[in-house]
């Protein structure tokens, strides 16, 4: 795989991830009913930064949890045949709350399609929002992202690479061929 461009940087992505605190804050009129919940595995820290910074922001803390949406995966099979499972950890109670889902990466929309099926499970929000750090197009189905870090048109031959200080030791989004 062949590096074509760095797309964000370690000032790139603060930036994005203050303007989407703000904008979620905006939105809601605040954020007491809001939860903030990462898509595994680049979600999750990404969720964690957004937190952060409300609170900066809001003096108000504001709930997070992780969600693994591997077992909702229409394409579990093509993946591996062995899928590993890892913990949703939401921890506190999702009915009649603002779930903000947190994802790197916007693509297809079938991630975000397993985790609202996931979501429903475990209870009955008020209302869901997504944020990402990227939106990259070529969605499959009717998902938009209500908050975005970043717009990236790209071709589907191209990979959107999303390193994570914490997951891979530094902060970077690259485009890939």
């Amino acid at each position: 795989m062949i590096e074509k461009a760095k797309l964000m940087d370690e000032k790139a992505i603060a930036r994005a991830i203050t303007r989407i605190s703000h904008e979620i804050i905006e939105k809601n009129k605040g954020v007491e009913d809001v939860i903030l919940i990462g898509v595994k595995t680049r979600g999750v820290p990404i969720a964690s930064r957004i937190a952060t910074r409300i609170e900066q922001i809001e003096g108000h803390k504001v709930a997070t949890g992780e969600m693994d949406i591997t077992l909702y995966r229409d394409d579990l099979k093509e993946i591996q045949e062995e899928p590993v499972i890892n913990s949703t950890n939401i921890g506190t109670d999702i009915n009649d709350k603002i779930v903000v889902l947190v994802d790197d990466v916007l693509y297809t929309g079938r991630t975000v399609r397993s985790a609202l099926n996931a979501l429903m499970d475990i209870g009955r929000p008020k209302s869901i929002q997504l944020a990402v750090l990227v939106d990259r197009g070529h969605r499959e189905l009717p998902i938009r992202a209500d908050y975005v870090g970043k717009n990236v048109p790209t071709s589907k031959q191209e990979i959107i690479s999303v390193e994570l200080l914490e997951v891979d030791g530094n902060d970077s989004v690259k485009i890939k061929e």
